[in-house]
């Protein structure tokens, strides 16, 4: 388990952005060619993963916290604890780390 101290780069931009509203520093965590699954919904690239941040994530002001982080190589298992008006409660986030960018993200 890591601290907080030790949370990668992407990821804790990632939260950054999330939790301040900046849709451009959002997109940027990102690779080109990116995957992220929401609970089996699909979105491929960053113009799909924008959608899914304006439906589900920034646009609904969802905030990040992070509970905790298993490094797994380059995947990272994090638990996280999100409020806003969309979901609300605790979850696992599953990135995978290319080039200092996410370029896959699972969320059960």
């Amino acid at each position: 388990m890591r601290s907080e101290m030790d949370i990668p780069d992407p990821i804790r931009r990632f939260v950054e952005a999330t939790n301040s509203g900046d849709n451009e520093a959002f997109l940027d965590t990102f690779t080109a060619d990116a995957f992220l699954g929401d609970w089996g919904a699909s979105f491929f690239g960053r113009d799909e993963i924008s959608n899914w941040n304006q439906s589900d994530n920034i646009g609904v002001q969802a905030n990040l916290r992070i509970i905790s982080v298993a490094e797994l190589g380059e995947i990272y298992r994090v638990r996280m604890a999100v409020t806003g008006n969309g979901f609300n409660g605790e979850g696992e986030m599953v990135f995978t780390l290319k080039g200092g960018r996410i370029v896959r993200l699972i969320i059960t």
